[in-house]
């Protein structure tokens, strides 16, 4: 029962990333899209749809990620790639809440502007 936890909790994660960063270019593609008034009234709407749903995405990320975090705390490997595989997940961690900060910021001047 355990295993499939973690498989779900890993799916959940990665989709959830997935669905985030389809929405950030979505509403890049529709602020493109936008030729006049008229479609601006109506691609705003969407914009910021997307908006909000890709938010509620990086908050499942965040659940899933804290759910990953008490999942894999076996020593699988040995100590030392142990102590390896933690340095690379907090360089990628750092990395990605720069990048999910920064494309939270962009979209939301798009929708919001």
């Amino acid at each position: 029962m355990r295993n499939i936890g973690k498989v779900i909790i890993g799916f959940l994660h990665d989709f959830a990333a997935g669905v985030w960063a389809a929405t950030v270019l979505g509403v890049w593609w529709l602020e493109r899209a936008v030729v006049d008034a008229t479609s601006r009234t109506v691609l705003d709407g969407l914009e910021r749809e997307l908006f909000w749903i890709g938010l509620v995405a990086v908050m499942l990320v965040f659940a899933t990620g804290a759910g990953r975090t008490f999942t894999y705390v076996d020593n699988f490997y040995g100590p030392e790639a142990e102590l390896a595989r933690r340095r690379a997940l907090i360089v990628k961690h750092l990395v990605l809440f720069t990048v999910f900060g920064g494309g939270i910021w962009w979209q939301w001047t798009m929708a919001f502007r």
